[in-house]
């Protein structure tokens, strides 16, 4: 795993749910980085610097692109 790079940091477990689901079917390698350990102890999150995505270099554009979907489909403001 010390290929991969973080792309996108997230506080919280529950907000990284829909995005494993897509990382998933794209079929793109992943690691969240703290997540059971945030899951457990949600105040944590301040501590250890919230939830890792980490993916591998060459799948960095496309896990970006797919944030940016995220974020444009799932603003609730």
């Amino acid at each position: 795993m010390t290929e991969f790079i973080t792309v996108a940091t997230f506080n919280f477990a529950h907000e990284i749910m829909v995005l494993k689901s897509i990382l998933d079917s794209e079929g793109i390698p992943y690691l969240f980085q703290n997540e059971h350990l945030i899951s457990i102890d949600p105040l944590a999150t301040f501590a250890y610097g919230g939830i890792l995505l980490k993916v591998h270099p060459n799948d960095v554009l496309q896990v970006r692109e797919i944030l940016d979907q995220l974020d444009n489909n799932l603003k609730i403001v």
